[in-house]
């Protein structure tokens, strides 16, 4: 074999080994590639799969505090039925005349009106109507509530 020759195959080898190692990075850039495809996939995936148990979180939680807001409007409901009750009761075993009669049917009406007013408008109307009261009335109301706050911090420090 001669020297051209084998410089020719020489050259050869190196431009096969040049074209595998082009064909080697393309190869690794291709695959870098996918890996990057696939975990932006996955990523996505994750993503959207934490978003879902998320809403999924969010609405148990609202159904949750809707269902304890409706139990507590029967409540208040059941308790303004309960006072109308009373008042019935009182009207029918009270005496009818007199000063005691009178004050009777007078405590009876009162009863009988505040129960149709916590029937009728539930926990969330009357909680409208303290608003608006301290909206109106803000520095009786900040006094009232100072005063309470003061009563009941004298009956607590009593007792111990």
């Amino acid at each position: 074999m001669n020297t051209t020759t084998k410089k020719d195959e020489g050259n050869k080898a190196k431009e096969q080994a040049g074209q595998a190692l082009d064909k080697g990075r393309d190869a690794a850039s291709h695959a870098g590639e996918a890996v990057s495809h696939a975990a932006s996939a996955v990523g996505q995936a994750v993503a959207q799969k934490a978003s879902d148990v998320g809403h999924t979180v969010a609405q148990k939680a609202s159904d949750a505090g809707q269902a304890v807001a409706q139990k507590a409007e029967d409540a208040t409901s059941a308790v303004g039925h309960g006072m109308q009750t009373v008042a019935d009761k009182v009207r029918d075993n009270a005496p009818s005349e007199g000063m005691l009669g009178s004050a009777s049917r007078g405590v009876a009406d009162a009863i009988d009106s505040a129960g149709k007013y916590v029937e009728d408008r539930n926990l969330s109307g009357m909680m409208d109507d303290m608003t608006n009261l301290v909206k109106r009335n803000p520095i009786p109301a900040l006094l009232l509530g100072l005063g309470i706050g003061f009563l009941i911090g004298r009956a607590l420090s009593s007792r111990s």
